[in-house]
């Protein structure tokens, strides 16, 4: 499943090319994850999943995984070309990593494990990521399909 950066990305002034170089990021990311025996799931969230990114959005997205810890190295960023690691914070269940690329474009994903998708109950954190804008762009499993349901109940 892939999500397309929509035609609203033209009305709010994100030049063709930024709209491009947006999709080329989430599109990669997606086909690497695909390939991943350990992600249970990639979700793209804010405001590119609601399709109302501005020219200065950064690129959201939640990677879960089996193990997390891998990801506590830049092997995985380099190999996805994501650039230099501006920071790493802990947001509850998930690490932030916000990279910017060479072009100045920021991606932050946050990193944990299929917990924070748990239904019974959804976490209040969770609850509030999903419902501002929440797309999945590789579940293999159905976790966050079923995660989007029990958010919109």
């Amino acid at each position: 499943m892939t999500h397309r950066v929509g035609p609203s990305a033209n009305r709010a002034g994100i030049s063709r090319e930024r709209a491009a170089e947006a999709q080329e990021i989430i599109d990669r990311v997606t086909r690497w994850a695909a390939g991943r025996q350990d992600v249970v799931g990639l979700l793209l969230v804010g405001s590119y999943a609601r399709d109302a990114a501005r020219p200065d959005s950064d690129i959201d997205l939640v990677l879960l995984t089996t193990d997390p810890a891998p990801y506590s190295g830049t092997a995985w960023a380099d190999e996805l070309a994501l650039g230099e690691l501006l920071r790493t914070r802990a947001w509850g269940p998930l690490t932030e990593r916000r990279h910017a690329t060479a072009s100045g474009r920021e991606v932050e994903i946050g990193i944990g494990s299929a917990q924070w998708a748990r239904t019974d109950p959804v976490d209040p954190g969770t609850r509030r990521v999903v419902t501002d804008g929440a797309r999945p762009l590789h579940d293999p499993a159905g976790v966050l399909a079923a995660l989007i349901r029990a958010c919109r109940r």
